[in-house]
This record gives structure tokens, C-alpha cells and sequence, in this order.
């Protein structure tokens, strides 16, 4: 039997459960309807429009991913998820103000149908937001039984056959491991007993893997970075990624970065800074929620570049990140960076880059890729930690023992060459030696 029999079809409809239908959420959801009526194309997605090498060059088999691997299409999906405002998801983009109007309307009647369920929330972890649809309960075990409920009933309502769950919700204060994540039984044990260490993301995550659900991560939270909602996610089979979207200036710096490394051009410094006027802006310039975000964007460079290996050109190299809330610029979001880097001899030369970006339009298409790929992976009989996609995140989640991949050439190959595993293909090591006169 091939690796590519075990997969199992792509029947029926599937679920995409959403925490947090704001502005990233609202743009993929959009942008989904908007591509299956023909009014846009799915620019940005590796799944929709990407595709992958098989076998020799000389064969020129070049297949587009989405006829290659046995993917949900595009109306199959259904969506749904969880927000702290009542508004519908046509209220919530015209609120978000990345899409414009005249696309919106066009788009209205099944906008307006999805409707956010009440949110687990807590002020103590977004200090930025003041939630006023939320679930009450008496314990964070009360909260998750009701997201359980939510899940259950939404794929019975919607006659689906499975489920995926992307958390887009806002970066939540720094938390660092503690002893109620270490094991199921202590974070199950914390949730009776409303533990602070335990966020609503992770109360999410727990209650997506129990349902057997796949979950992916798109913020720089904790949430399934610990040993117990791992533990469970292996226990249950139930495949886990994340952590944090790459969008913007990590995007840019898994780009340059790796090039600076391939030429051995040194690096004495990098200074970042951003101006962001959405949600997720608001949110950030809380401190304790831009320290999870500042951690999950700091380590790229130092796993990409290895200061101890090259220390001639790395060691010791500047590195500060700054983000700031300005309300002016909306969703469009500019990140400029100033890198000193330094040449043959020793002689220093600079790179100045300023990426005028939009930070939901970057991000919705990923939302989309990992829905699908979360769901092969299910399918595929893949559980616990996904690495493969780290292509898709500023902080990718590894097994204890390994260093994250952060380059963002790399990370593609590892993805690509799993889809090629996965339909029992010849994996590509770009060698070519074959074409040549060899002895």
C-alpha cells in the first residue's frame, strides 16, 4: 500500500472554527467568498496557487499543490468561531476596514449569516480589550465544556464531516511555562481550579483536542507550546501547530536574513520598528502583550544566522524591536528596518527597507493554507506537532530536543518534500549531479 492510500478522502464539508473574528479572520472569510464567486483571486495562498516539483527537471512534472495532495476545496468550507463583540462577520469587516465596501456588499447576505458565538475571555490577558459577549462560568472546566458544546453543536447544525480550529484572536499577555502545563492531569487539574497561568487560548486548544480537532496557532501565545496540551494532542492523535502568523517585517527578515548567511556578509546590527493602527495595534502597546509578541519575533535571526558557528560574522550582533500604536494607519501597517552589515575586510554597508504592508491581507491567505493543511495532516493520520508548516509561522513549535528551522527557503523544502512524502513521490534535494558526465 502507498503512503498516498492511507490518506483518507476529502468528503463533505468542512469546518473552520475561528476564536477571534476580527480583522484577519474577517479578511479570509471574505476572501474565501469572494474567490469562489470569481470576484479575486487567492494571491498569497501556497495552497490555491503554488506548485510543486516532481521527479527529474527533465520530466517537467509540475503539478499545482491543490491537484497534487487530496485538499478540501474552496466550497467546501464552512466558518465559524467565537468573538468578543456580537457583530456578524459583514458588521465586523466594514468595523476592520481592511476590504472596501463595494466588495463587502457584493458579499453581504452570507457575511451577515455568520454570527460569532459568546467568547471565553479575561481582561487580565488582553488588557487592551473590553469584551462584552462572553461566557460566563464558574470555573476555566465550565468554560471549556462550553466550547466543547459549541463545537459539537456547530458540526451537527452544519451537517459537517470535520473540523479544523485557527486561533485569531489578539496576542495575549507573556506567559512563561509553568508547572500546570507540564502534565494533562495538572492542567486539567487548573482548570477546575481557575489557575492564572492557564489563558483563554489554551482553554480554546484544550477544548478543540478534546473534540479532536485540529489547532493551529496564529499568535505568539503559549496556547499549545506546553507539555500537557501536547501530551493531550498525541494522546488523542489530534494534529497541533504554531506559533504566531508570519506576515510583515519577520516575513522580510526569514528573507534577508538567509541571504546575508549564504554570501558570509556579517552583521553588526538590526533595528526594527512598526506603526499599526488596527486591533491587533491596540492591543500590542499594553506591555505584557507586546512582550509575547516581542519573544516570538527576536529568536528568527539568532536560529538563522548561528552566532556560535559564525561568531566572526554574528556574535554579539544588535537586535531591538519596537511596535507602535498609531491609529491613522489603520490595518495598513509600515515596517522599516535599518541593517548594518559588513563586507569583504570588514567594511560596513547598510540595508534600509521599508515595507509599506497590510497586515490582515498578508495573513488571511495563510489562515486558508493551514485550514487545509491542518486537515491533510488529520487525514494523513499525522498528530501532535506539525513542524512542516513552520513556513507559516514567526515561532515555529519543534520536539524538545531540536532547534526551530527559521529560514524561510528551508522551510519550504521541508514542507513541500512532506507533501511529496505524503503521495509516496521521490523526495527533491535539488542535488542534480544525475545531468552531468560523472566517472
Amino acid at each position: 500500500m502507498r503512503k498516498s492510500d492511507k490518506i483518507q478522502p476529502a468528503n463533505g464539508k468542512l469546518g473552520i472554527l475561528i476564536p477571534g473574528m476580527g480583522a484577519v479572520a474577517t479578511t479570509f472569510v471574505a476572501g474565501v467568498l469572494a474567490v469562489r464567486q470569481s470576484l479575486a483571486k487567492p494571491i498569497g495562498s501556497l495552497t490555491q496557487m503554488g506548485t510543486i516539483r516532481l521527479g527529474k527537471r527533465t520530466e517537467k512534472r509540475i503539478p499545482h499543490i491543490k491537484d497534487f495532495v487530496p485538499l478540501a476545496h474552496l466550497d467546501q468550507l464552512i466558518f465559524g468561531g467565537w468573538d468578543i463583540f456580537p457583530d456578524n462577520m459583514y458588521e465586523a469587516a466594514v468595523h476592520a476596514g481592511v476590504l472596501e465596501k463595494k466588495l463587502l456588499d457584493q458579499l453581504k447576505p452570507e457575511l451577515e449569516a455568520i454570527k460569532p458565538m459568546t467568547a471565553v475571555f479575561d481582561a487580565n490577558y488582553v488588557k487592551r480589550l473590553n469584551g462584552v459577549f462572553i461566557k460566563q462560568g464558574h470555573t476555566k472546566m465550565d468554560l471549556a465544556e462550553q466550547l466543547r458544546k459549541d463545537i459539537q453543536s456547530f458540526k451537527t447544525d452544519n451537517q459537517l464531516d470535520r473540523l479544523v480550529m485557527i486561533w485569531c484572536g489578539s496576542t495575549e499577555v507573556y506567559i512563561k511555562a509553568a508547572a500546570v502545563h507540564q502534565t494533562i492531569d495538572a492542567f486539567e487539574n487548573g482548570l477546575k481550579t481557575n489557575d492564572p497561568e492557564i489563558s483563554p487560548s489554551m482553554i480554546y486548544a484544550y477544548a478543540a483536542i478534546m473534540e479532536y480537532v485540529p489547532f493551529a496557532n496564529g499568535a505568539p501565545n503559549l496556547t499549545v507550546d506546553i507539555p500537557a496540551i501536547q501530551e493531550l494532542a498525541e494522546k488523542n492523535r489530534v494534529p497541533i501547530s504554531g506559533k504566531d502568523f508570519k506576515t510583515g517585517q519577520t516575513l522580510i527578515k526569514t528573507i534577508i536574513a538567509p541571504g546575508l548567511k549564504a554570501r558570509m556578509l556579517g552583521l553588526s546590527g538590526w533595528f526594527s520598528t512598526n506603526i499599526l493602527g488596527n486591533r491587533d495595534g491596540e492591543v500590542l502597546d499594553e506591555p505584557g502583550s507586546f512582550k509575547s509578541k516581542e519573544v516570538s519575533k527576536l529568536g528568527a535571526l539568532e536560529y538563522i544566522l548561528q552566532p556560535d558557528v559564525y561568531p566572526d560574522l554574528y556574535k554579539d550582533f544588535y537586535h531591538k524591536i519596537r511596535i507602535n500604536y498609531y491609529p491613522p494607519r489603520g490595518d495598513a501597517k509600515e515596517a522599516w528596518d535599518n541593517i548594518d552589515i559588513f563586507g569583504w575586510l570588514g567594511y560596513p554597508m547598510q540595508i534600509k527597507v521599508d515595507f509599506l504592508c497590510r497586515d490582515s491581507i498578508l495573513a488571511a491567505p495563510l489562515v486558508l493554507d493551514l485550514a487545509l493543511f491542518m486537515d491533510l495532516a488529520a487525514r494523513a493520520g499525522m498528530f501532535g506537532i506539525q513542524e512542516w508548516l513552520s513556513f507559516y509561522f514567526k515561532s515555529p513549535m519543534v520536539a524538545k530536543e531540536l532547534y526551530p528551522e527559521h529560514d524561510l527557503f528551508i522551510q519550504l523544502k521541508k514542507l513541500k518534500n512532506t507533501l511529496r512524502y505524503m503521495m509516496g513521490e521521490e523526495l527533491i534535494t535539488h542535488l542534480g549531479i544525475e545531468y552531468y558526465p560523472q566517472d
